[in-house]
């Protein structure tokens, strides 16, 4: 069944226990704070979106939706993008950052769709990790929302809150999406995912997160271990 998926067999350990408790209460907040949480890059088409999310490493969303509509008009399929001079492609890309590079992942990437996939986009994770410049997490961004084929995309936003929150102790993405798969629902996979990732970018930020109004303190390990220690100081004092 297309939409069955296993745990990632790179993945082997996982912690003693898991906070399978925990998860229920965590997925109603995230429901009540994020009830319309979804992928913020513009698309129509499976390559479309394959396409956008390359762009859109080191990059924001809003500036890559900014570029792609003129890049779609000009490029409308995967033969396209495989025979422009890659010049002319990293011009057209070149405010996403980091052009060389991804102009020219985009470009190896549609020349092997158009030769081995009749220009479609495939739809099996192990077919897309095959292509050049996608991993895991762009092929679970593309199977969850272009092909509507549960995964859970773990980025620098889903890694750091999962971690946060106590759902794995892992640092390896694949790894954490194993516990994460563990945890989560199938169905909620992917809204999950974009649901951690709103939260990441909003409250829960790298450097800084707002821990004080956020939404998810009674159950976030990093909130709860800070406080302790916050207590423990203030008895000392």
């Amino acid at each position: 069944m297309a939409g069955d998926r296993k745990l990632p067999k790179t993945s082997k350990s996982r912690p003693e226990t898991l906070p399978q408790d925990k998860t229920a209460p965590l997925l109603r907040l995230l429901d009540q704070h994020y009830p319309d949480a979804r992928c913020t890059l513009d698309y129509r088409t499976p390559l479309e979106l394959l396409v956008a999310t390359i762009l859109s490493a080191q990059c924001t969303d809003e500036r890559v939706n900014r570029v792609t509509p003129e890049l779609f008009r000009k490029y409308p399929n995967a033969d396209a993008y495989a025979n422009v001079p890659l010049e002319e492609l990293e011009a057209d890309i070149k405010s996403t950052g980091f052009y060389h590079n991804k102009a020219r992942s985009i470009q190896a990437c549609c020349r092997e769709i158009s030769q081995n996939y009749s220009g479609e986009v495939p739809t099996q994770l192990e077919a897309l990790v095959k292509l050049p410049g996608i991993g895991r997490k762009t092929a679970n961004v593309i199977l969850g929302n272009a092909f509507q084929i549960p995964g859970i995309v773990v980025d620098t936003h889903v890694g750091r809150v999962a971690h946060r929150l106590g759902l794995t102790s892992q640092k390896d993405p694949v790894k954490i999406e194993q516990d994460l798969m563990t945890l989560i629902p199938q169905a909620r996979w992917v809204h999950f995912s974009h649901q951690l990732i709103m939260h990441g970018r909003a409250i829960c930020q790298a450097r800084k997160p707002n821990c004080a109004i956020c939404p998810l303190q009674s159950h976030c390990d990093f909130f709860l271990a800070d406080t302790r220690s916050a207590n423990s100081s203030d008895g000392r004092a």
